[in-house]
């Protein structure tokens, strides 16, 4: 029983400590603060914001912004590199796949803007009357000069967008 009041005010000094970290954590703009508790030289426990020189079995203590504990196992907030590098590699395979779909959806609308153009311009080449819709809903005819205009223009587009697309 001997043991128990050094436990007691081993528990002391640690609720201080505790205390005293998250007074600093709530002044400072850190995420985390971490201690140090080592054996000293005589066999006491000691805590510290700063790693010891001369201590023996020195265990990081790691403590969110909401005053919990961090997880044990992880010292000073880092993690298992075999896991950093698998959730590298889980969002490199995940940003490909998204830029795979950009590309693929890019490439579907590329062809349904071609597929228009083409049929738009079958039209303009037909021949006949051609006429426009104004801003009123009333049909504007479109005179030989303005015709090929239209149809330079959409040739122009043709070979922007099809290229590459296959009919």
């Amino acid at each position: 029983m001997a043991h128990l009041p050094i436990m007691k005010a081993e528990n002391k000094l640690l609720a201080t400590f505790v205390t005293t970290c998250m007074i600093a954590l709530s002044i400072s703009n850190s995420h985390a603060v971490q201690v140090y508790k080592s054996i000293g030289a005589h066999g006491e426990v000691k805590y510290s914001q700063h790693a010891p020189q001369d201590a023996k079995n020195i265990e990081v203590i790691e403590f969110r912004s909401d005053g919990r504990q961090n997880d044990t196992g992880q010292m000073a907030g880092k993690t298992d590199p075999s896991q950093s590098s698998n959730a590298q590699i889980a969002e490199e395979q995940r940003i490909a796949q998204l830029e795979a779909r950009i590309k693929d959806q890019e490439a579907q609308a590329n062809a349904q803007r071609c597929q228009s153009l083409r049929n738009n311009l079958t039209n303009l080449n037909v021949g006949g009357r051609i006429y426009e819709m104004d801003a009123d809903g009333n049909r504007k005819y479109l005179d030989g000069r303005e015709i090929e205009l239209k149809r330079e223009r959409v040739q122009q587009a043709i070979g922007q967008y099809c290229s590459g697309v296959s009919t």
